[in-house]
């Protein structure tokens, strides 16, 4: 289990598939806002909710000049049934051997009704267009998140 990076250090670099059939880069969106968010699987209640609060706020992130990108575990074909089935409009990141959510420190022991595992530990990361972790969020709630996301990125972004 790793740490979490801090905020004001440089955000982890990676490449990872994507439900698109292309690869994501975040040495390639330098100049730009990333919002990237680790969820613990595709199609399960909370996930579904999370992921269609970002789908339905994307218009606000994209006018603030913000990519959205949600990485989960779940494989290449998973996001594509996800992406398609709630008509998602941002990319989704297949991290099949969960190497970016550890470097993320998203990847953490989880203890569910006395039953210890390792899983996603649902979090966000925003991430300025130097490259640089501008705010995270350790144990999100979903119920407003984007809107906490998106309350920061305004003030981050001016």
């Amino acid at each position: 289990m790793s740490d979490w990076p801090e905020e004001g250090t440089n955000a982890p670099l990676f490449t990872l598939d994507t439900n698109l059939g292309n690869k994501a880069s975040l040495k390639e969106e330098r100049g730009n806002w990333v919002v990237l968010y680790f969820y613990p699987k595709d199609n399960t209640p909370g996930c579904t909710k999370e992921a269609c609060a970002f789908r339905d706020r994307m218009g606000a992130f994209e006018e603030l000049g913000a990519k959205v990108y949600g990485v989960s575990p779940d494989d290449v074909d998973s996001h594509k049934s996800f992406y398609s089935k709630y008509l998602l409009n941002f990319p989704l990141l297949a991290d099949k051997g969960h190497k970016v959510a550890e470097k993320y420190g998203a990847w953490r022991e989880k203890n569910m009704y006395g039953k210890v595992s390792m899983g996603i530990k649902r979090s966000t990361f925003i991430i300025d267009p130097a490259g640089k972790i501008a705010k995270i969020w350790k144990a999100v709630r979903v119920d407003g998140h984007e809107l906490k996301v998106l309350e920061a990125l305004q003030k981050l972004a001016k």
